[in-house]
Order: structure tokens, then sequence, then C-alpha cells
């Protein structure tokens, strides 16, 4: 299935096409592979808790909001990276016959392996199964390349690049204090310190990957963090738009590979990417939305897509922060027994 694509002239040799944009994204659960093989009940308990946070979250954006009817759209996202999982024949029914008994309804399911995987241009029509995918580079891929690492005052860039270590941070870390120059006096230690710090410092060293016997796997903490530009609409390859919504088959797949990275489960859902996300999770999930926070005041959106977005709020009234992180918000409550969430 193709999808339209509207164009914006961001300069007279450039161009970057514009998504379908709400004005809220809402993420209503990321599941993971221990807590997916449990039973309905758990997942209807799940999104009764969760419902009347999101209820309370809609009414006041509609509450507050300029326009009559704000565009809301939910989503939830699955772990297919990390762990192995049932089906999506018997996974798929469960989680969304659980939300509609939990009295919410799910417009967006996406697979957190997606946000790894192949950036296909819109001009292609999905693969049929076995078939190789189209040429591009993985979601991650795209947001590495555009990190930019904030560089502690006073030094001297001898910490080795991100892309080479695969670690990022926020100021400066400790020396190491095993080794000295001969004939010196060995230095005492010294502490972390974090960049923009306000009084007091924290410090936060952040894997984004690491490799493994099959390669480059990357980290909770990376993947989260294409997930949230993926819900902003903020990431393109080459101009181009990525990961688009596709229906979700009727005829469900046995693997989830074959399976888009964010599928569009009603005919009626208002668009997937938002101006602004609101996350509800539970507070164990707090200190990898930190992470997910420093990853994303060190990548560098592309100018044309921020003033693409900032034009079209504007048109509808709106004021957006000027950096994407700050239009991020979190509700961070207990959810119901999460257990055994992972390698988070």
């Amino acid at each position: 299935m193709k999808a339209d694509a509207e164009f914006f002239e961001s300069t007279a040799d450039s161009r970057v096409e514009s998504v379908p944009l709400s004005h809220l994204s809402v993420e209503l659960g990321h599941f993971y592979s221990p807590d997916l093989g449990r039973d309905a009940d758990f997942f209807v308990d799940h999104f009764r808790r969760i419902n009347r946070w999101y209820s309370a979250a809609r009414d006041a954006l509609q509450d507050t909001f300029p326009v009559r009817s704000p565009r809301i759209s939910t989503c939830i996202l699955i772990d297919d990276y990390f762990g192995r999982l049932e089906s999506p024949q018997k996974l798929i029914p469960k989680l969304l016959g659980a939300a509609a008994e939990g009295g919410i309804v799910i417009d967006y399911l996406a697979r957190e392996s997606g946000c790894a995987d192949w950036a296909v241009p819109i001009d292609i029509d999905p693969p049929d199964p076995g078939e190789d995918l189209p040429p591009g580079r993985s979601l991650a891929e795209l947001v590495e390349a555009r990190l930019v690492e904030d560089p502690p005052p006073d030094t001297t860039g001898a910490r080795p690049p991100v892309q080479q270590t695969g670690w990022l941070c926020n100021g400066q870390r400790s020396p190491s204090t095993d080794h000295h120059e001969a004939m010196k006096r060995p230095t005492g230690w010294v502490p972390p310190a974090e960049n923009a710090a306000m009084n007091h410092s924290i410090f936060a060293d952040i894997e984004l990957w690491n490799e493994g016997p099959n390669g480059r796997v990357w980290s909770c903490a990376m993947l989260a963090a294409v997930w949230q530009l993926l819900r902003f609409g903020a990431l393109r390859d080459n101009g181009r738009r990525v990961a688009v919504p596709q229906r979700l088959p009727d005829d469900l797949p046995a693997d989830w590979r074959e399976l888009p990275a964010v599928s569009q489960v009603g005919e009626r859902a208002a668009p997937f990417s938002a101006y602004r996300t609101l996350t509800v999770c539970a507070p164990l999930f707090q200190p990898i939305e930190n992470a997910v926070r420093t990853i994303l005041q060190q990548v560098a959106v592309e100018p044309a897509v921020l003033d693409q977005i900032q034009a079209r709020a504007s048109d509808e009234g709106l004021i957006l922060a000027p950096a994407v992180v700050d239009r991020i918000e979190y509700l961070f409550v207990n959810t119901g027994p999460v257990r055994g969430v992972g390698p988070r």
C-alpha cells in the first residue's frame, strides 16, 4: 500500500516530506517479553488502570486547547527486539481485546525492532515475505548520524566520539587515576560533572549499543529515543518519511518481521505522529526515560523538519517548545504488577 506524500519546500534545492500530525500522541504501554506472555486478565487490569490517567489527560487537553476537537492518537510498543514472543496471530488479538475491555481504543501498534530495522522509502510497497528489504539505513542509524555531542567546558576532546565508543554522556566523567606519568605525583580523584548542572550535578553516561556475536545490539535507551522521534514525525531519510504507518492486516502473520514498524489499527485513527507526546509508564522506567532525554538533547533534528512542524503548529495557533525534548510529557504511575521487564 502506497501512502500519499506532501512535500514542503524548505530551500531552493531541497524538499522535505511532511507527515500528518495529531496534537497529542499517548503511549498506553511499552510491553516487554516477560509480561507479554501473561494472560488476558493481566492486560485488562493494565488498561483499566491506564484509562483513568488517559481520560484525565484527554479531558485536560480538550479544556485548554485552542481548537475545539484536538486530535489525539494512542499507541503501544511491543518488544520484539530483545525477547521471543507469541506470534502476532495470538498476541495482537489478546492485546486489542484487553484494551477494549479496559475501555481504551488502541490506534497504533509498533514493533521495537522497527526502531532498529531498515528505513523503507514510502514509495516502495512493503516487501512480500521472503523478499529482501529495499536499500536504506536503520532508524537507529539515522538518529546516530545526527548525534552532536555536548563537550564539557575546557576539555580537549580526548574522549573518543560516540560513533566509536557507543557511549554518550551529558558532561565530564571522572578521569582515571590508575596510571600517571613517571616522576609526577599521582592525581587525586575528580568527580564527574554535568554540563548544565543546576547547583549540583546529575551525571549520566549512557550505552547506545554494544557489539554482539551477530553484530550491533542497540540499547533500550537508544531505541526508545528513536521511538520518541518517530512519534514527533521528526525523522527523515534524505528528506523522505520513514516508518509510515500501514494498516494492520486482517490476516495476521505468524512472524513479527512481516508486520510494518508501525501498524494502524483503527480506520478513523488520528495521525500517529504529533506535536507533543505523553508516555504513561511505571516509575521503574524513569531511569531509561532520563537516558532518552539525554540522548535527544544531543540529536540535531533537521532544521527544515523543525521549521516545517513549527510553521504548521503556528497555523493552528499553537506554541511549541523550540527543543523536541521539551515537548515530551510523562505520567509515572503504577500501572499494575509489572515484573521482569527485560533488559531495562
